[in-house]
């Protein structure tokens, strides 16, 4: 579901990476009012095992696509919804920079409908009220289908914004986009719900240590050998390519295609290297965060 530069325009574009700055600064406000040191490393870790999960694109029978599993809700289930959009906002970024994976133009729509619309409304409103009355499993299938639903209409009228697919084709294009998600949402609930419920049976070391084994295994052996075929929205948009019009004209386009050129280093490397070297970057990017939060705390209660 990464939305890339051609399909999202400047009016479009900066409004949304506004939203998510606003976003994230929110998040990060409210994760310390019950962020402890015992969060510290199935942040870290769990943010890396979504990382890798989302390099695991898995063919959908019949449809000539594939998808992948966004782990927002995942997040959001054991480390909490602020802690989850922080970390959803580390994997994208990283993904955009250095593997110009999603265009830093849209990069806001990335955050809004992967990050936002599963951390602070699926989660609460669908995860939540169920995963209270022991029906985890349950809860992540129903908030991963939602979440999914939510982002690819969110794509549709991002798209429409923009001017990059027609009016005449948005209807077709709400029906491609929510019909492909579906299948995407419920394998996603379905190993979120797993992991969740079996993490309530480990303990957060031993927890961590397995997140992130899992991540170098996904990342390193198991990744190279992902579905090549279009994702979700590829697919989508193939299937309505004459409907197409791509937003690639503009001097803004011009300049976050070449600054992604030039830092899209990991995308350049031997497939294994980059994924792994990606890994650890966007763990350190979440052990800064979760240091200065954890900083932040300390200096508050200090006083």
């Amino acid at each position: 579901m990464h939305l890339g530069n051609g399909i999202i325009c400047p009016v479009t574009g900066i409004p949304m990476l506004a939203i998510a700055g606003v976003s994230a600064f929110y998040a990060f406000k409210k994760v310390r009012k019950d962020f402890s040191k015992d969060k510290i490393l199935p942040t870290i870790t769990l943010t890396a095992l979504v990382f890798a999960l989302q390099m695991i694109n898995f063919a959908i029978p019949t449809t000539g696509s594939s998808g992948h599993i966004v782990g927002a809700i995942l997040l959001s289930a054991i480390i909490g919804p602020f802690a989850a959009f922080l970390s959803m906002c580390s994997i994208l970024i990283v993904q955009s920079l250095f593997f110009a994976d999603g265009g830093l133009l849209a990069l806001g729509c990335n955050i809004f409908n992967m990050g936002f619309l599963a951390c602070f409304v699926a989660y609460p409103l669908i995860f939540k009220p169920l995963a209270d009355k022991n029906k985890s499993f349950v809860a992540s299938i129903l908030a991963s289908v939602i979440a999914l639903q939510l982002g690819s209409i969110a794509v549709v009228l991002e798209s429409a914004l923009s001017g990059s697919v027609s009016l005449s084709a948005i209807s077709n294009f709400t029906g491609l986009m929510q019909a492909i998600h579906l299948p995407i949402g419920i394998v996603e609930g379905i190993v979120t719900g797993g992991i969740v419920v079996c993490a309530k049976f480990i303990d957060n070391k031993k927890l961590s240590y397995s997140f992130a084994t899992i991540s170098l295994i996904l990342s390193g052996l198991i990744a190279p050998y992902a579905s090549s075929k279009p994702d979700g929205l590829e697919w989508s948009l193939l299937n309505i390519s004459n409907s197409v019009v791509m937003q690639t004209q503009n001097n803004l386009y011009a300049i976050s295609e070449a600054i992604q050129h030039k830092t899209s280093l990991f995308a350049n490397m031997p497939y294994t290297i980059g994924n792994i070297i990606g890994l650890f970057t966007v763990s350190a990017i979440m052990f800064v965060t979760c240091f200065i939060i954890n900083k932040k705390m300390a200096t508050e209660n200090a006083k």
